[in-house]
């Protein structure tokens, strides 16, 4: 089958968003299909240096054809496209070929502008890898309360015919996310195992996370209801190193507390230094002894089910996981190698756990990864679910 495949690699050229979006492309590749990665974001391109947007795509192309390197995918036909309308890449009739005849169109958190010249392929699927900022601006339009963005989102949401999201308990009694007039398909993220070796180091030091203390995006509210980002839930477990049995540490962006975390016992390292790059992301997460980490608070309030990316990542090495339940715990398994907790004597029981036989959870962590996560499984369903 012939895929287009959207993505922020470009945009933001980090290593874990490189890991996610690409291992889309990588995936279906790998399952045989022809592949086109497609960008075009409408917003010009991040310098994290600088922490601001450029409009010189030179370093941003750099990264992503790098990004594709990492891959297996130097190869791969790709094309971001500028603001101001300027194509790099395949070259735009090249594109609009492809798009046309396309089987499967996979706009990856609605990244991608549905222009005229990309439309045309047999399905046209959107992932949703935010649950509750998506549905509060498709809430708002249907309640009369948008804003001009939001307007154009929901317009850009509903030219798609069939919808993934990453909150896989949509649909139960105690899911507080709102379907919101679609049919929702719970959808989780594809990690190509073989880039993703077992790496054990009995020796290795600290549990760690890579997060972004605060996104610049507008809280999203639902039904009256305000919801906050990652901060609110980490402050929630400020105290956390006080009780764990091992070492914590965060490599955080953006502008987080870090001489307050620092005196309650949390080791504050740079989270774009440990996302410059494919590699360094990778090697920063096989160093690491497992990943302790909290979630949105928009996620967890929802009861969405979503699951983090970067916590598929971590499983895959071989690293057990220890994360804040979202309700994804009803559709993983829970309690070997990846552990579930709602409070922080619960976080604390669970690291204790894995320490217990740290071994036995390195192994189990893997195990979960190529039952729940592999990239064929994922992406088969993903497939089946559009009809292809």
């Amino acid at each position: 089958m012939r895929i287009v495949v959207t993505g922020l690699v470009a945009t933001y050229p980090l290593g874990g968003v490189g890991w996610d979006y690409l291992a889309y492309v990588d995936g279906f590749q790998r399952l045989g299909h022809d592949v086109l990665y497609l960008e075009d974001t409408g917003a010009w391109f991040y310098d994290p240096e600088a922490q601001t947007f450029s409009d010189d795509p030179g370093p941003n192309l750099r990264f992503l054809t790098a990004a594709l390197g990492a891959v297996g995918a130097p190869d791969t036909s790709w094309s971001v496209r500028a603001p101001d309308g300027t194509q790099h890449g395949t070259a735009a009739a090249a594109v609009q070929r492809f798009c046309r005849t396309a089987d499967l169109f996979l706009n990856l958190s609605g990244a991608c502008w549905l222009r005229d010249e990309y439309r045309g392929a047999r399905r046209t699927a959107y992932l949703d890898s935010d649950p509750g900022y998506t549905q509060a601006k498709l809430w708002a339009v249907d309640h009369g309360g948008a804003t001009e963005d939001q307007l154009f989102s929901v317009d850009l949401i509903r030219k798609h015919d069939c919808f993934f999201t990453f909150a896989e308990h949509v649909g139960a009694p105690d899911c507080r996310v709102p379907p919101c007039g679609l049919d929702w398909h719970p959808t989780r993220q594809p990690i190509v195992m073989a880039r993703w070796p077992f790496t054990f180091d009995a020796a290795a030091p600290r549990f760690t996370t890579v997060m972004s203390w605060k996104t610049d995006t507008a809280a999203p509210t639902i039904d009256g209801v305000r919801y906050g980002g990652k901060d609110v839930e980490f402050l929630r477990f400020l105290s956390m190193p006080q009780h764990a049995s091992v070492k914590l540490e965060v490599a955080v962006a953006g502008a987080a507390p870090r001489a307050e975390l620092s005196a309650h016992g949390w080791h504050v390292v740079d989270g774009h230094a440990r996302s410059a790059t494919m590699q360094q992301y990778q090697r920063y997460l096989q160093a690491s002894r497992g990943e302790w980490s909290v979630a949105k608070h928009v996620y967890v309030a929802l009861h969405s089910g979503w699951f983090s990316t970067r916590s598929a990542a971590y499983l895959a090495s071989g690293k057990p996981v220890v994360v804040q339940d979202t309700g994804w715990s009803a559709h993983y398994p829970s309690g070997a190698g990846l552990l579930a907790f709602t409070t922080l004597d619960e976080a604390a029981a669970a690291l204790a756990t894995v320490e217990g036989d740290y071994r036995r959870h390195c192994e189990a962590a893997r195990a979960v990864a190529e039952r729940e996560l592999a990239a064929p499984i994922v992406l088969e369903r993903l497939l089946g679910a559009v009809g292809l």
